[in-house]
């Protein structure tokens, strides 16, 4: 039961709290992003750029900040993916 906290987490090089701190925070970026486009729907003059710089900031530390395991968790090798 425990590996299914901990399974995920490992295989991007992470501990569950540090990923549960990843999730929150792109979670937050996220929902800024979201109200940013329902002040853009409602008053088009605002917010012109918010939601589309949240996400290309989210899409750029998702890509340079991803591991991927080259071998079952539990092991140590790992390979760095992104520039």
């Amino acid at each position: 039961m425990l590996s299914r906290f901990t399974d995920h987490p490992a295989s991007v090089n992470e501990t569950y709290f540090q990923h549960m701190g990843s999730a929150f925070s792109f979670g937050g970026s996220m929902l800024v992003g979201a109200f940013a486009c329902f002040v853009h729907g409602l008053f088009p003059w605002l917010c012109l750029r918010r939601a589309s710089d949240t996400i290309r900031t989210l899409q750029h530390r998702m890509v340079t900040h991803r591991v991927v395991r080259s071998d079952p968790p539990g092991r140590t090798a790992v390979v760095a993916v992104g520039d």
